[in-house]
């Protein structure tokens, strides 16, 4: 990276580009952008990369840190523009914590449950971990943020994206 920020090499910043464009890519699918998306807002991440060279500081984190959270940024900034997006609030939850705590006491609920972690599963990888923390560990939304270091409207976000998804694969069954 040092070579890059000095001097400029292109052959260095090639390595890193083919090191870290698929890992890239892979992230922002996590985060729910489709794979055409996560391509150009990889591009864009390691473009910003090389223009700002000069400003990454070795003392301040990896590499890979500092491209991720480009990256992440980026995809950020790209769901903002969304014209359907909306804040979470606070009271967006699908149900209370004694709801989801209380132990099945059919055959029936039993197969809901299954059929909704299945449901989950199928999330972006991201959504399907922000779900199962917090609907299945009983995390608060603070606690799921210091745990995986992602700012809180992050997480609420994806939660809120994810309950929405969830809500209309339910009603599109019935």
């Amino acid at each position: 990276m040092l070579a890059v920020a000095r001097q400029r090499c292109r052959g260095s910043f090639m390595r890193i580009y083919d090191h870290f464009m698929p890992r890239l890519c892979l992230y922002l699918r996590g985060l729910g952008s489709p794979e055409a998306v996560a391509e150009e807002l990889a591009q864009e991440a390691l473009l910003r990369l090389w223009q700002r060279a000069d400003m990454y500081d070795p003392q301040q984190g990896a590499v890979s840190t500092w491209l991720f959270r480009i990256g992440r940024n980026l995809h950020i900034d790209r769901v903002r523009r969304e014209p359907g997006w909306v804040q979470i609030l606070e009271d967006g939850g699908p149900a209370s914590d004694e709801e989801l705590a209380r132990p099945f006491t059919s055959a029936e609920d039993h197969a809901e449950h299954a059929h909704l972690q299945r449901r989950i599963e199928d999330l972006p990888a991201v959504q399907a971990r922000l779900m199962r923390m917090s609907y299945f560990e009983a995390k608060s939304h603070q606690e799921i943020a210091d745990e995986l270091q992602m700012p809180l409207g992050t997480v609420k976000s994806h939660l809120r994206r994810a309950f929405l998804r969830l809500q209309g694969q339910v009603r599109g069954q019935s």
